[in-house]
């Protein structure tokens, strides 16, 4: 009798060693209290492949990390994690070029020098095993990312920015070989709306990194102020980044300063920083610095309340496109992401129908109508950015009256707009306000509490999960024209004090959807190890959405 016990604990214990989830990772080598397993690790997003085996690696005092040599971006990336590393477990971790050989004990090793090269630009494979730790990848930026992960295979309190004492710092024994299902992962962040601190936007960048999204969209010009200098008309700021009168002015805008060096800090963190600058509609803030662009000649005042105004830049005056060249001349100097975003939406044709030098210039250009004057103006924008070097993105609304010839769409009225995007050979991301619009309420309880407009919709954290950026019946080459997603943070009712709680843990769901492969998508897997990440964002200090609990 005591054999068969012994037997059937023998066989219960291989099983247990044995088993894991389908397709995400499997249980190489079983040694007791130190084997890991699938569920104990909860990387997000999560990764394409992962085999976990026995064992573990200890971070101590003497552990190096090395940069290969001549691997270009390493150092500056040990560096980096060094310096994520160095708070929470007090370690000042030496970093050091090259091995001289074999890789010695106690040792993480970054390195470029990889021949695997379907990771892409953005790829990385790591090994743990327990006597070091090698990050492989093609490029710098699979780097940063597999240094993500190994921040994320830590215990939850490697994200303090002060020392935790008693703690053994270890990441589990695992194989992992990863790479974003796309190449545009991103999130906008309007600041016109309400202004956010320079230290503010440098902090939603990282964490974007920390998710390994590559994409900032940062909305900069609005009605409700214009929030980039542009020194050639100093008005602009002057008059265009303040609303209200008296003790209620409210306003900000960052300095071309302030630009260089959130632009730097992005590209510090693998983050492309785009700009909007919108036109031709949403620019009530610019006409009322320059009344004299407008189709009326005003006077304007900085708009103080939300919606879509009716006046707009004028599309028959010729000194509306000399001013937006010499805007756009400036802030492609300040930008190096080889796209601007032009808005192109929500621009009412009210103005323009009533405008002497708008019918003007449909007659002379053999227009039809004023949704083709504006297709006129969006294509007169993308020669001034193509002779810049520059690619123009728009909303789906640039698609009206016929689309520019190199633009890509960003479709955000559904999914209508990207397919028509891609259909006539055109790139697309995609943002559509079913899945992507986290300015709005979590819950029905939190719409009604408070007080949003009865206009917008819920977005819960699942329905989030639950998007596909692909439309169905794409053809493989057409498929190759959604270049990814974004959540999009409009900030009517989300000033910087809030925009946490919008955007997480929404982003955290859109972050897995937009990185990993299709057919990992679990929801309950994600949901499980979304509690140990609630557990870093506390950490971080995310003030993130936590729903009211039900009697």
């Amino acid at each position: 009798m005591r054999n068969i016990v012994i037997n059937f604990m023998i066989v219960l214990l291989l099983a247990g060693c044995l088993l894991s989830a389908p397709g995400y990772a499997k249980v190489m080598k079983c040694t007791g209290v130190s084997t890991f397993s699938e569920r104990q690790l909860t990387v997000i997003p999560k990764p394409m492949e992962m085999k976990v085996s026995g064992g573990h690696f200890a971070l101590k005092a003497k552990t190096a990390i090395y940069a290969e040599r001549g691997s270009p971006g390493v150092k500056t990336i040990a560096n980096y994690l060094a310096e994520q590393l160095r708070p929470a477990t007090g370690l000042s971790l030496v970093v050091l070029e090259g091995t001289g050989g074999s890789l010695p004990a106690d040792s993480i090793l970054l390195t470029t020098k990889s021949d695997d090269t379907k990771l892409g630009e953005e790829g990385y494979k790591l090994v743990v095993t327990e006597n070091n730790i090698v990050l492989r990848a093609p490029r710098a930026a699979g780097l940063f990312y597999g240094v993500q992960t190994i921040q994320q295979l830590l215990p939850a309190e490697i994200e303090s920015r002060k020392k935790i004492p008693g703690m053994t710092w270890t990441i589990p024994c695992v194989e992992i070989k990863d790479k974003p299902r796309f190449a545009w992962r991103g999130s906008l962040l309007d600041c016109c709306r309400q202004f956010m601190s320079v230290d503010f936007v440098k902090r939603y960048i990282d964490l974007l990194a920390y998710h390994k999204m590559n994409r900032f969209h940062w909305h900069l010009t609005e009605d409700q102020g214009w929030r980039i200098e542009i020194k050639k008309y100093p008005k602009l700021t002057e008059v265009g980044a303040w609303r209200g009168e008296g003790e209620n002015i409210y306003g900000g805008y960052y300095t071309q300063e302030d630009v260089k060096d959130i632009v730097e800090y992005g590209k510090s963190r693998y983050v492309m920083v785009v700009p909007e600058i919108e036109m031709p509609g949403h620019s009530v803030a610019a006409l009322a610095a320059y009344p004299e662009l407008s189709c009326t000649g005003g006077p304007f005042k900085v708009k103080n309340s939300w919606g879509i105004s009716k006046d707009v830049y004028c599309a028959g005056e010729d000194k509306v496109f000399e001013f937006l060249q010499d805007v756009l001349s400036e802030v492609v100097e300040l930008f190096p992401a080889p796209y601007i975003h032009i808005g192109g939406d929500e621009c009412p044709k009210d103005r323009w129908k009533q405008c002497p030098k708008c019918q003007a210039r449909i007659k002379a250009e053999g227009l039809k109508d004023e949704h083709e004057l504006q297709s006129y103006f969006i294509k007169r924008i993308e020669r001034i950015l193509l002779s810049k070097n520059r690619r123009l993105i728009g909303w789906d609304e640039i698609l009206e009256g016929g689309l520019a010839p190199a633009a890509t769409v960003q479709s955000w009225r559904g999914m209508n707009g990207a397919i028509a995007a891609v259909e006539s050979g055109h790139d697309t991301i995609v943002s559509p306000t079913s899945h992507c619009y986290f300015d709005y309420p979590h819950s029905a309880e939190q719409m009604v509490s408070d007080s949003f407009p009865d206009w917008m919709g819920v977005l819960p954290l699942k329905k989030v999960y639950s998007f596909e950026p692909v439309p169905e019946g794409l053809t493989a080459e057409q498929e190759r024209h959604i270049l990814g997603g974004e959540g999009n943070i409009w900030t009517e009712h989300a000033p910087q004090e809030l925009v946490d709680s919008r955007a997480y843990p929404r982003l955290t769901a859109l972050a897995e959807v937009l990185w990993s492969p299709k057919g990992h998508r679990d929801w309950e897997d994600f949901s499980r190890r979304l509690q140990v990440h609630y557990q870093r964002l506390d950490i971080m200090d995310v003030d993130y959405f936590k729903p009211t609990p039900t009697k």
